[in-house]
């Protein structure tokens, strides 16, 4: 008598790209570096959220969970996950997965299900729209209020190889990949009545696609000066940018960021000839409420851009006092050349990663030989070092420390009027220099210059973190994420939030923000730093070795006592938290 595998109940879940084969054919290499990291990102939200992989088939994945509840809050997750993921992505390269959530019986048998529950729930996911989610009138019944969802039944469905129909429900997901009904975070300036304003980048109208870097810098410039402005929220660069490249309604963007007003513009340079253009839109009504063109030599561009700015403060605000505009304008080199290569910096420098770091230093480095003291690029500059001294990127000069240092003191004393260059600099002194007093009174500084910007929140926030104050860096962490609410490189916001619940003795938060960043930008190392000692505190030591393999992918140099060398950490107990996890963890000494 043929034995009878056995079968159990589960809640299954399988997902599958919508488009593959129009994806792979417009650019394959591409479609499969994001699809890699999409699965990747998938597996991860499976598994925090209590389920198992079982296979992957080409671009779909089956996983199997124990509580059906489990199975849809990961669906909602990865949807969420990866909305965020493809904003940064132009439209022919975006991924966008089918969800189908099931809950019946399976046949479990050498590592993979199969059976009716399994097929239903990919039936269920040729339903559901790209980026949506299809669940089973089980799974709508099981789960029940439980999520906080909004379903809409589809009715009974006629599905290939099942006998009988399939009653299907869909999750109304919104455009950022949320629930409709409430979303689990809501943008930071919905709830305040300041004037509230995202800058778009700003279009290259130049015949030399070369100068796209040039319009890049512009609305950054711009968006700077506007958050020196007390009176105003501003959307943070990185998350504005993220739609660069994107053919998005403006009403759209605004519901997004959660704004009343969206700035766009275009450059037009030839040769030191300039012309910039702008509009401002209110985004409810969708109304031009000003727009307007200024022409210029290169040398006049700080005059332009202020005249950008008070145009556009004048055009909501009209009483804004004078001096609050004057506050906002920037102190322009001695040289516009110097100015050109530090915007040439900018996207290298925040990249993170070695070999651009090497090149914004090139830039960097010119720049300052034209003009000594431009307070931004000497800035930068140490900010370049501390990023290869910390990371352990290897030399770029003889004594890169001693560069790094010297030049963050040279940033400070050519303009302490400059958040972003108070805000860099200081937190070079805490990093390379140990210098925790002066490099967080410079930090400090500039978040009373600008309280509104995340990369100064995020700087402050690190250097009282590595400087002994965990619970007051946490304040400043979530000030960056206020105002940067899509930003690409929140990953960096995550993971030292993360060691600050560490050094606040909370290692589940801190495996759950670690985790988050790890999905974000696996290739970041301080991730790490916290994710290894709290898988090790939470009992996790098997994972915590694969974190070690990971770290030291990434990091081939590292060892507990290069760890300790190169780590900034002025409390020897906080310290001690990450070195003990690392050697429980394996990591060699």
């Amino acid at each position: 008598m043929e034995k009878r595998l056995p079968r159990k109940l589960a809640a299954i879940l399988y997902a599958d790209v919508a488009g593959y084969s129009r994806l792979t054919g417009e650019d394959e290499d591409a479609t499969h570096r994001t699809l890699s990291e999409y699965l990747d990102q998938i597996a991860n939200l499976i598994d925090s959220h209590g389920g198992r992989v079982m296979h992957y088939a080409g671009d779909a994945v089956l996983a199997k969970f124990d509580a059906v509840v489990d199975a849809l809050s990961g669906a909602v997750a990865i949807q969420s996950e990866l909305q965020i993921r493809n904003k940064i992505l132009p439209g022919e390269r975006k991924v966008e997965f089918r969800i189908g959530v099931n809950s019946g019986d399976v046949i479990e048998d050498r590592g993979d299900i199969y059976g009716d529950g399994v097929n239903v729930a990919a039936r269920l996911e040729a339903l559901a729209e790209p980026g949506g989610i299809c669940i089973s009138e089980s799974v709508r019944t099981a789960v029940g209020k439980g999520l906080d969802l909004v379903y809409e039944d589809m009715g009974p469905r006629e599905v290939k190889n099942i006998a009988e129909p399939v009653r299907a429900y869909k999750v109304v997901m919104s455009a950022d990949g949320q629930s409709e009904e409430n979303k689990s975070v809501k943008s930071a300036f919905e709830v305040h009545d300041k004037p509230s304003i995202a800058v778009l980048p700003f279009a290259n109208m130049s015949n030399d696609p070369d100068q796209e870097y040039f319009a890049d810098g512009m609305a950054e410039d711009i968006i700077t000066a506007l958050s020196r402005i007390n009176q105003w929220l501003v959307v943070a660069r990185n998350s504005s940018f993220a739609y660069k490249g994107r053919n998005v309604d403006i009403r759209e963007i605004a519901k997004e960021l959660g704004v009343r007003y969206v700035l766009e513009g275009s450059v037009r340079r030839g040769g030191n000839r300039l012309r910039i253009t702008g509009q401002l839109i209110e985004a409810d009504t969708g109304t031009h409420v000003w727009a307007d063109r200024f022409d210029g030599d290169i040398d006049d561009v700080f005059a332009l851009q202020d005249r950008i700015t008070e145009s556009v403060v004048g055009a909501i605000e009209p009483s804004l006092r004078k001096a609050e505009i004057e506050r906002s304008k920037r102190k322009p080199p001695e040289d516009m050349g110097a100015y050109d290569l530090y915007l040439r910096a900018l996207p290298h420098i925040y990249a993170m990663r070695p070999d651009d770091n090497e090149q914004a230093l090139t830039f960097l480095h010119k720049a300052i030989e034209l003009d000594g003291n431009y307070a931004p690029a000497l800035a930068y500059l140490a900010w370049g070092y501390e990023q290869r001294l910390v990371r352990d990127w290897g030399a770029y000069g003889e004594d890169d420390s001693a560069v790094a240092i010297a030049l963050a003191h040279r940033a400070i004393e050519a303009d302490r009027n400059d958040a972003h260059v108070m805000a860099a600099a200081g937190f070079v002194l805490v990093m390379v220099a140990r210098d925790y007093e002066q490099g967080l009174q410079a930090t400090v500084r500039a978040h009373e210059l600008n309280p509104n910007i995340a990369f100064v929140s995020m700087l402050v926030g690190v250097s009282q973190l590595f400087g002994g104050d965990p619970t007051k860096a946490l304040v400043h962490f979530e000030d960056a994420i206020r105002v940067s609410p899509s930003d690409p490189g929140a990953f960096f916001f995550y993971s030292v939030a993360a060691l600050a619940h560490l050094f606040c003795d909370r290692p589940a938060e801190a495996y759950d923000l670690a985790t988050k960043s790890a999905r974000m930008y696996p290739d970041w190392d301080t991730t790490y730093w916290s994710l290894i000692p709290a898988l090790v505190q939470l009992g996790r030591r098997e994972e915590a070795g694969s974190a070690v393999t990971k770290l030291l992918e990434l990091s081939p140099k590292a060892t507990v006592s290069r760890l300790r060398e190169l780590m900034p950490i002025r409390n020897q107990e906080f310290l001690k938290i990450i070195l003990d996890g690392m050697i429980v963890a394996g990591l060699p000494e």
